[in-house]
């Protein structure tokens, strides 16, 4: 009979525990033939048992009969199943043999655990924040590194697959070539990725991982032992820590900054040091040239080593990608790491590392002893997607879609979010860091934002220093689409605003004079107003008489917009062509009694934006956005905290 289940209809026969998924991509033959198998595994058909007929089973089902008959003949072919004369068919006696005949039990004896003293040494590892296993039933997932199907490029991957799968594709990589990685892969590697980030490398000092953090594994078993000094970022990953912890090393914690992590002489002491420069993790900050130069000189004078974990080298959007540390070394001190796109990794699991060659063969030894090597089926269809180009397409789009979602994310944030955070300074990447209130526990705030169906990540796992200043959180990109972002952070805002104390101002408790109609225009005519914005500058928007705005900002006022703005009974009512999603924003306005700090709230009294007003010329009110003369060190107007400061 039909039934049906998610929407669709699904045969089933009651007589046997066969049924057929119409959304499946197996044919009709084939799970039938699955079916069977499952059948015989679970008991259901038990060995010498006879199995329903052709007739019988094509009759439940209501599908032709030579359809089971194919099934049932490749059963037979295989073994599973034999037929007798004028009896019909039953399953195989044969299969008995490869069956110990006894139901399995649980082995191991209730009572205490014979491992407790045999196991040599406990394992560091710390217990990090994981999204709901149905994270993709939330309508706003902000969390990073977990992927939405749209992103796959599954028609490319599948087309490489099936050239992998080739007979000739397949004798040259199934057979067992001891430890060496398929060539055609670091060929591929040492020419068509590795160039992008500034790298030359020979064939000897590649090697196929899987996945990063097993490359990061293997670094810190060969070069980490009881009492190696090794530094790490701080905030970083905890992973890089337990690897270190579990192999005895003595950690350093060094902090980091807008510019990435600090080069100063507390690194002085250290053998080894781990770094994230792309885009540093969790913060996404980028480490500036400057200081890549001064690690890597650092570490020549001091024989240091550095291992460089090159996390979304391709995902800077603001600037031009720094080039790697390991293109300007020298002396062959940076062991570089990275993988195949985060996209393909869940999947894929292959990443590769970068060394003097010497180092990548002792490398090869240990993978040798842990797993051989990756799978050459993944390294073959791996390498012929980048040798067929679509994995530089694949790239390329998928920084299209970051960068749009990234963008819009910054955007969303400056807009809803900035009364209430911090947000770091990053050039890219697939996140933003937020800082909030010191009065809002992160842990609650997750909780609360996934009852609105808001999923967003808490920092604290990635802190190891006890008496860190300041609450974060991380919002992502990699997980929802770009058309969600806005909603999502607004409701987060809302959520945010709930937990806040009362820090913020609302236009039930503000501090200034409101501003009616005729006193808003005289207040803010041929007046600039000067803001702070999410991504760590300042804008500046001239409010020109007869109705026009002109607004620049970014560090060169290269981002630019125009629009009108015009009042409606007590509200300034403001419309860019690009900005604030080209839509009409009305506003209170509410200032300072020097009229030197405008503050402009929403129709439901939520603070939005505030900065500093002053005068400028009306006949160079076009081209009056001087920003130099305002202090790079201009404080917010508004903190997290619910601090108020004004610099000028």
């Amino acid at each position: 009979f039909m039934y049906k289940k998610n929407g669709r209809f699904d045969r089933v026969c009651m007589k046997t525990p066969i049924y057929l998924d119409s959304t499946s991509e197996l044919s009709l033959q084939a799970q039938i033939r699955q079916k069977v198998i499952d059948a015989i595994a679970d008991g259901v058909f038990p060995v010498g048992s006879r199995i329903p007929s052709s007739r019988r089973l094509s009759d439940d089902l209501g599908i032709a009969r030579n359809t089971v008959v194919l099934a049932y003949e490749q059963l037979l072919a295989e073994g599973y199943l034999v037929s007798r004369q004028r009896s019909g068919i039953y399953v195989s006696e044969d299969l008995s043999r490869v069956h110990v005949g006894k139901q399995a039990v649980k082995s191991a004896p209730k009572g205490p655990s014979i491992w407790s003293q045999r196991i040599a040494r406990r394992v560091h590892h710390t217990r990090s924040f994981a999204a709901p296993a149905q994270w993709q039933a939330f309508p706003y997932p902000f969390i990073e590194g977990q992927f939405d199907d749209t992103l796959y490029p599954i028609k490319e991957w599948r087309e490489a697959s099936k050239a992998a799968l080739s007979v000739g594709q397949i004798n040259e990589w199934a057979g067992e070539s001891g430890v060496a990685d398929d060539p055609l892969l670091i060929e591929q590697i040492r020419t068509k990725v590795l160039p992008k980030r500034g790298i030359r490398a020979d064939a000897d000092e590649i090697l196929i991982t899987l996945g990063t953090m097993h490359a990061l594994n293997i670094v810190s078993e060969l070069l980490v032992q009881p009492g190696t000094r090794v530094a790490v970022e701080e905030p970083g990953l905890p992973q890089v820590r337990d690897l270190v912890a579990n192999r005895g090393g003595a950690l350093w914690h060094q902090p980091i900054d807008n510019d990435g992590v600090i080069v100063d002489e507390r690194l002085d002491r250290s053998e080894i040091i781990f770094v994230t420069p792309s885009h540093q993790t969790p913060s996404g900050v980028t480490l500036i040239n400057e200081r890549r130069e001064q690690l890597v000189q650092k570490a020549n004078e001091l024989d240091q080593i550095i291992v460089e974990d090159d996390f979304e080298f391709e995902a800077n959007y603001l600037n031009r990608p720094q080039p790697a540390l390991k293109s300007i070394d020298t002396q062959g001190r940076v062991i570089y790491i990275s993988c195949l796109s985060k996209v393909l990794s869940p999947g894929l699991r292959i990443g590769f590392m970068v060394g003097d060659a010497e180092l990548i063969a002792q490398a090869r030894k240990v993978l040798q002893l842990q797993v051989r090597h990756s799978p050459y089926n993944n390294q073959r269809t791996a390498a012929l997607f980048i040798q067929m180009g679509h994995y530089d397409t694949f790239t390329l789009s998928l920084h299209r879609t970051f960068e749009q979602r990234w963008i819009a994310l910054r955007r969303a944030v400056n807009y809803f979010l900035l009364p209430y955070v911090e947000v770091s300074r990053a050039q890219g990447g697939s996140s933003l860091w937020l800082r909030i209130a010191d009065d809002i526990d992160p842990g609650y705030l997750v909780t609360e934002a996934a009852k609105q169906g808001v999923l967003v990540e808490p920092m604290h796992d990635y802190f190891a220093t006890s008496g860190v200043e300041g609450n974060y959180i991380r919002l992502g990109v990699t997980s929802i689409e770009e058309h969600e972002i806005k909603q999502g952070v607004e409701r987060l805002r809302d959520v945010i605003h709930s937990l806040s104390s009362g820090a913020v101002e609302t236009l039930d408790q503000y501090d200034g004079d409101l501003l009616e109609g005729h006193q808003i225009e005289s207040a803010i005519t041929n007046k600039q107003m000067v803001c702070p914005i999410a991504y760590d500058d300042l804008c500046s928007i001239n409010i020109i008489s007869g109705g026009k705005l002109d607004g620049r900002a970014g560090a060169a006022g290269d981002d630019a917009d125009q629009g009108q703005w015009w009042i409606e009974g007590d509200y300034w009512c403001r419309q860019w062509s690009r900005w604030a999603w080209g839509e009409v924003g009305r506003y209170r306005v509410v200032t300072t009694q020097d009229g030197t700090v405008i503050k402009l709230f929403d129709e439901k009294g939520r603070l939005i934006d505030q900065g500093l007003l002053r005068a400028i010329s009306e006949g160079d009110a076009e081209l009056s956005h001087d920003q130099t003369q305002i202090s790079r060190n201009w404080t917010q107007v508004s903190q997290p905290t619910g601090t108020t400061e004004q610099t000028d």
